[in-house]
């Protein structure tokens, strides 16, 4: 049977505009194929700028120009070290055309509306990439003030003609591209120096671009950022929302994914507590592009978190959102009074055709952007969908008719459905069924995910492993697996996933739930539902282990503390004191919003929630793993809990490994982890 594995993974799809071609990358190969609903992509085409067929680099974030016209693409093909640069290309007989000479990272390149420009993401000689999963740079000179690496927003315009004739490889005297047709345009920053940029949009008339950014080091400020909007003519940007003044619920949380409306005159973005950068959820806000009003709330009260927005017409915003386990794609409309004349923060003149509910899967859905974005063009989807049984492969959908009311017990009726690729039949899951399972605990409605056994028999007894997400603010979703869970399941392990208070899909209170109270409220629920599992299957009460990864690290570490349960535990880049934690992280910001003070004004709501204040009470083996370049979970911390159990003679390990950050880079490194963890279980949870 083959496994997960060697499953092929696609990372960005994109409809042309015109809805009449798809683009792809699959395995650093760049592929163009006409869309037929009712077809496969046998007709695929593909597109490099290497030189040759068999030449080793890649090509990657395929981007259509308005009229579909052109496909720029970022490639290493011509660099060295990887770097990427911008290409673009006609689809013609000629080849693709580099737009940039970079040296630094690069990425989410984007048309201007009017297609004479390319903005993308660039932190020039970047020796990381941008954010604080990547490995640190081991501290060296004046801390805060050498070697800061900041991200702005880069236009480069395309050249009036794009077919020309590189110089030839053996003239030494000319460089790259200098032919007087093929000159090699320069590109301008858009923002500032003084500000790290995450996440932009261009302006309808292409003249400006909103952003939002923050004073560097951007790993650490994005919880403080702003809304800015800047005149490509202009240096000068203007802040139009400060989420720490502003009043209403907004106050004092994130912003994400900037979009602006089609007539200009208004900015949506997402707002909520959000515990990382990239790992969108919240609701949908919109604010005038001068910022001369507060920002409205469209979807305040929803038991759903949105994470992205797509703003194509007047009086309608589709966004993506997470809800009760599933992957929803929905839409806003509204009429323009309530924009123009806001009275209230969260106004409830909002209409929703099929309750704004266009569809929705049991499963992980995206197009390679951000999180849960789609590609979505005349009304068509392509989408990457997996699920944990089955593997990831593009999907097609349309409306079925302008006016379609879907019945409730068949919210997806309005639409068609195919799958377009087939990279991966004949894959099958190594490990057993799963099924989305709910409990209530403390008034709230909680849904999480529970993988059998591989082989399940309801006849035999089966120990059971506690897999808690990272965040907190984040969910485990529906998807294609090849580590963790999986491997636990296929070695005769039931693994729940809970997502507890503080987790997105259950709307904004219930991921604000957790503010102030790490490690109890968040632990009921977790607890709640190994019960509701109990009820159900025959899962051994005296063999349930526990692990998870960063916030789930602490969640395991602060866990032993408190409860007896569990009889083995896992703990991956966890934080076990919160007071020193403060002081030793990278992203300190981030911890405001949730505990409402610093560690300095407030360090009695830091202890309470501290492993090591409680440290007497742990009895539970637990192995311990980081990265020695964590800056998000310090590998300190590990040391801590690590030095601590070894003193109460508690069983424990601590793994430190070398050049990783908060998410593993090396393949080495994560299996080693897998396989210490499977090793673990099995010694301290065997049934004898």
């Amino acid at each position: 049977m083959r496994g997960a594995g060697r499953t092929r993974t696609i990372s960005r799809v994109a409809l042309s505009p015109d809805g009449k071609r798809l683009a792809w990358t699959e395995s650093h190969q760049l592929f163009v194929a006409p869309v037929d609903p009712y077809g496969d992509l046998a007709k695929a085409s593909r597109i490099t700028a290497a030189t040759s067929t068999d030449k080793r680099c890649g090509d990657e974030d395929p981007i259509w120009s308005p009229n579909s016209g052109w496909l720029a693409f970022l490639s290493d093909c011509a660099g060295t070290d990887g770097q990427n640069d911008l290409y673009i290309t006609r689809l013609d007989s000629n080849p693709p055309r580099r737009l940039t000479t970079l040296s630094g990272y690069v990425h989410e390149p984007a048309f201007s509306p009017d297609g004479s420009r390319i903005a993308f993401l660039y932190v020039e000689g970047a020796t990381r990439p941008a954010g604080a999963l990547a490995a640190m740079k081991p501290p060296s000179g004046v801390i805060g003030e050498d070697g800061i690496e900041v991200q702005r927003v880069a236009v480069v315009a395309i050249p009036s003609e794009l077919n020309c004739k590189e110089a030839p490889a053996t003239d030494s005297k000319l460089p790259l591209g200098s032919r007087s047709n093929c000159l090699i345009p320069l590109f301008n920053f858009v923002n500032p120096a003084n500000l790290h940029a995450y996440e932009f949009d261009w302006a309808p008339d292409s003249s400006s671009i909103a952003y939002i950014a923050a004073a560097p080091p951007g790993e650490n400020t994005w919880w403080t950022a702003k809304l800015y909007t800047q005149e490509l003519a202009g240096d000068t940007p203007h802040a139009i929302l400060d989420p720490a003044t502003v009043s209403g619920s907004l106050h004092g949380l994130q912003i994400a994914v900037p979009r602006w409306s089609p007539d200009g005159k208004f900015i949506a973005f997402i707002g909520g507590l959000m515990s990382d950068q990239g790992s969108t959820g919240g609701d949908v806000y919109v604010i005038p592009a001068t910022g001369a009003q507060k920002p409205v709330n469209l979807t305040a009260g929803r038991h759903e978190s949105a994470a992205w927005i797509s703003w194509r017409m007047p009086g309608l915003i589709d966004y993506s959102a997470l809800a009760g386990g599933f992957s929803q794609f929905r839409a806003l409309v509204f009429d323009s009074p309530i924009l123009d004349s806001p009275v209230q923060d969260s106004p409830s003149s909002l209409s929703d055709r099929n309750n704004g509910l266009r569809f929705q899967f049991p499963a992980s859905i995206g197009d390679g952007r951000l999180e849960m974005s789609v590609s979505y063009e005349r009304g068509q989807f392509a989408f990457i969908k997996s699920s944990f049984s089955e593997p990831p492969e593009i999907w097609y959908a349309r409306d079925v008719a302008a006016e379609c009311s879907a019945p409730a017990d068949d919210p997806n009726a309005c639409y068609e459905f195919r799958q377009l690729s087939h990279f991966n039949d004949g894959v099958k899951p190594f490990w057993g069924e799963t099924e989305s399972i709910e409990w209530s605990n403390d008034g709230f409605n909680i849904q999480g995910w529970l993988m059998l056994p591989r082989n399940y028999d309801p006849h035999k007894k089966y120990p059971m492993i506690v897999d808690v997400h990272g965040g907190p603010a984040a969910a485990a979703t529906s998807g294609w697996s090849a580590q963790g869970s999986a491997a636990f399941s296929a070695l005769g392990y039931f693994v729940l996933m809970p997502n507890p208070r503080g987790s997105y899909g259950e709307g904004e209170a219930f991921t604000q739930a957790n503010r102030k109270d790490f490690g109890y409220g968040d632990l009921r629920d977790i607890l709640a539902g190994v019960d509701t599992v109990l009820k159900k299957y025959p899962v051994d009460p005296n063999r349930i282990g526990l692990t998870g990864w960063s916030y789930g690290g602490f969640m395991t570490m602060f866990a032993v503390t408190q409860t007896q349960r569990f009889r083995a535990a896992v703990a991956g880049a966890g934080i076990s004191d919160w007071l020193s934690y403060y002081g030793e992280n990278s992203i300190d910001e981030w911890m405001i919003p949730y505990f409402g003070a610093s560690v300095y004004d407030d360090p009695a709501v830091y202890a309470k929630s501290s492993a090591i204040d409680f440290i007497k009470n742990v009895s539970t083996p637990t192995l311990a793993v980081v990265g020695d370049r964590d800056g998000e979970c310090p590998a300190p911390q590990s040391f801590e809990f690590w030095h601590a159990l070894r003193d109460q003679h508690v069983p424990t390990k601590l793994v430190v490994y070398p050049n990783e950050g908060h998410g593993f880079a090396d393949p080495a490194h994560r299996r080693d982890v897998l396989d210490r963890s499977v090793g673990w279980f099995a010694k301290y949870m065997s049934a004898n």
